[in-house]
């Protein structure tokens, strides 16, 4: 046994587990989570398991090296844990291994991204100065006890093998144990939208998966899931829940069925079946009020609903309050949040959560993206931003899904700027886009999408478009960064004002749909400094509150209080404009439809209406009236978020719309060859006779 305390594997066993634990229970305490729940058991078993791994390795080691390796683990487990608390809070999510090709874009905000940390995130390191503690004044004393202690008991000899043979026992023993954790009944969640078995597999949520299994947990399973793909268990079939009705709106499903009927893949038919099956939106009274007519959509950086303000930003607020707003839109944030969210309102797709989907599935190609259904109706498209592909990859995202010509900053010969704080100037922009939209001498109307940048981040230092409009907030008590936002946002509203003079002078205001939205809030901004404008609490995702605006100079205002996000943005406006679309292959829907299911789905799968939120992070519900929902009512709005959101996954890692056009354009081909052989023979069969 005295050979045993010297090679420190059960003293190091111990230090281990009680620093890992610690540092789970200080994470979850920061964070708000519940810290006595069912999960601590899987989450202990969890640092057990791996802190026997780690005692065992430093075992074959002398007792400082063990000791200074020891130090070193715990820091990084420590940093670990400190850089999630602070990605959470800057991005809204937590960060993975998965999104690790934007590392290089991170880069260039790492100031802003430590200073937005909030001073109880750097608790997170309380265990560590514990155990430096005790290293400093407890080490020796303990050693000293315990070594006395069993040489006076024991003269047992701990001879390699019996260490190598009782460590691996009780690595299977804990492994065992943990591995039931899985599936005993009482440590699931009846309504967590993903089970705990299948998040093992693979972590796809990882809010849900830090709250089951811990942040040191997730660190793990997310490495892993660098070498694994989802597999296909994971995947839910919510046929049954797809919501048929009556309409007229109808589809000859011939070629479709034939190619289920075909198909021996067992993914593709997954989808197939989910899509055939998903709801068909019926025609209403919007359908087609934009007929004919240009559209411009602009989505707009970084923008909350500060920029609702009828004095200091007069052109966003005409269009605001004289066309259709939505007074509950969120912009959800999600793992390369601008780039993401940009792609789910081209596509009506959820991203995938953990990783830059936009970039690492750019040859992709989409016939269902808004490009394509506007080509389709004879529009010329184009989409244009004022900025580099330093973050992602637009001329190959957007080419793919249909835009008839991109054009980047260069492209567009405008001044812009290689450092981060500093951003191109939207006025140059829309001149710039107008001037070459407008120029076409053309009879087709045009379908435009913009994405703008002056709004960007930073906010706490100084900059071009930061500083040019501080005047408009002289004499307010707003914090700089506060008065430098908005003053990037009086760039953008001036942009406004330079579309809508445009659009004036060349006669085509009256014959335009101009729809903005905001990619995400401005989330280099703490929520203290929001809420000096903005007053109401930010919690329970209200931070992701962002303006929708739907503007036709001839249309009457009007104002849609359904909850709304980006994923609705391309079949509503395909139902507006009365474009030839299947709204089975989106997972948003039109807005305006009778049917519309009237919740905002986030990132993490959590939910809310104007009655309820869902917090997928920790199953918990939250009641806003005294209308209650039943357990079983919540449990299917979970499964139909979750189907929704993998059958999206699936239908992005497949390239499941090019798969399907081509099958389909066979299946037809084989169709008409057939029946002209038909008619031929036939012919030929009557000439003869």
């Amino acid at each position: 046994m005295k050979k045993l305390l010297n090679n420190n594997l059960i003293k190091n066993f111990l230090i281990i587990l009680v620093f890992t634990f610690l540092l789970e229970i200080t994470f979850r305490i920061i964070c708000g989570a519940q810290v006595f729940d069912v999960s601590l058991i899987r989450i202990f078993l969890g640092l057990a398991f791996l802190a026997l791994v780690i005692s065992f390795i430093l075992s074959w080691t002398n007792k400082t090296c063990s000791k200074v390796l020891i130090i070193i683990t715990a820091f990084v487990f420590s940093i670990y844990a400190f850089l999630q608390l602070g990605f959470n809070n800057f991005i809204g999510v937590y960060m993975s291994f998965n999104t690790s090709s934007q590392l290089g874009a991170v880069t260039s905000y790492i100031r802003e991204f430590f200073l937005s940390f909030l001073g109880k995130f750097y608790f997170i390191f309380i265990p560590f100065i514990l155990l430096i503690l005790y290293y400093v004044f407890l080490d020796k004393y303990t050693e000293r006890k315990l070594d006395k202690k069993f040489m006076l008991k024991s003269r047992i000899k701990y001879e390699p093998g019996i260490r190598t043979i009782s460590t691996v026992l009780a690595l299977f023993m804990i492994g065992f144990v943990y591995n039931e954790t899985l599936t005993v009944s009482f440590m699931q969640n009846d309504l967590q939208t993903v089970s705990n078995e299948e998040l093992f597999q693979y972590p796809s949520v990882p809010s849900l998966v830090i709250n089951e299994f811990g942040v040191l947990g997730f660190g793990l399973l997310d490495i892993k899931s660098l070498y694994v793909d989802s597999p296909e268990s994971y995947i839910f079939d919510a046929t049954d829940d797809n919501i048929s009705y009556d309409t007229n709106r109808t589809f000859d499903d011939t070629l479709w069925e034939k190619l289920i009927s075909e198909e021996s893949d067992t993914t593709l038919n997954n989808i197939n079946n989910y899509l055939i099956n998903n709801t068909i939106t019926d025609y209403n009274e919007y359908s087609g009020m934009f007929a004919g007519k240009n559209l411009i959509v602009i989505m707009m950086e970084s923008v909350n609903e500060i920029f609702i303000n009828p004095e200091l930003y007069p052109n966003f607020y005409k269009m605001y309050s004289e066309g259709i707003s939505f007074s509950n839109n969120y912009s959800p944030r999600n793992s390369c949040a601008t780039g993401n969210n940009e792609f789910s309102a081209m596509t009506g797709l959820y991203s995938i959560q953990n990783n830059c989907t936009a970039n690492v599935y750019r040859n992709n190609t989409y016939n269902t993206a808004i490009f394509n259904l506007f080509n389709n109706a004879g529009y010329r498209t184009s989409s244009m931003h004022d900025y580099t592909e330093a973050y992602y990859y637009r001329g190959t995202i957007h080419t793919n899904m249909g835009s008839g010509a991109y054009y980047g900053v260069q492209d567009l010969g405008i001044p812009y700027y290689n450092e981060y704080k500093n951003w191109a100037s939207d006025e140059d922009f829309m001149n710039v886009a107008m001037d070459i939209t407008l120029s076409e001498d053309s009879d087709e109307p045009f379908m435009l999408w913009l994405t703008t940048v002056s709004s960007h981040q930073p906010y706490n230092q100084s900059s071009v478009e930061g500083d040019k409009y501080l005047s408009i907030t002289e004499g307010t008590d707003y914090p700089l960064d506060l008065r430098r936002y908005m003053s990037k946002l009086k760039t953008l509203d001036n942009a406004l004002g330079i579309l809508l003079e445009k659009l004036e002078a060349a006669g085509e205001l009256d014959d335009t749909v101009i729809v903005m939205f905001g990619d995400h809030y401005p989330y280099g901004l703490k929520d203290t400094t929001i809420n000096q404008v903005l007053d109401y609490d930010l919690d329970d995702y209200e931070r992701e509150r962002t303006p929708l605006v739907i503007y036709n100079s001839e249309i009457t205002a009007e104002v849609v209080d359904k909850y709304t996000s980006y994923v609705n943005l391309t079949p509503t406006i395909a139902n507006l404009f009365g474009l030839d679309y299947d709204p089975r292959l989106y997972m948003g829907s039109d807005v305006f439809d009778e049917n519309y299911w009237n919740l905002v789905v986030f990132a993490d799968g959590s939910w809310k209406n104007d009655s309820v939120y869902y917090n997928a992070a920790t199953s918990e519900v939250t009641y806003y009236t005294d209308e209650q929902m039943s357990i079983e009512e919540i449990r299917n709005i979970n499964q139909i978020i979750t189907a929704k959101m993998q059958m999206s996954s699936l239908i992005i890692q497949n390239n499941y719309y090019e798969y399907l056009s081509n099958a389909l354009e066979t299946l037809k081909v084989e169709q008409e060859t057939y029946a002209n052989t038909e008619n031929n023979y036939t012919e030929e069969e009557i000439m003869g006779g």
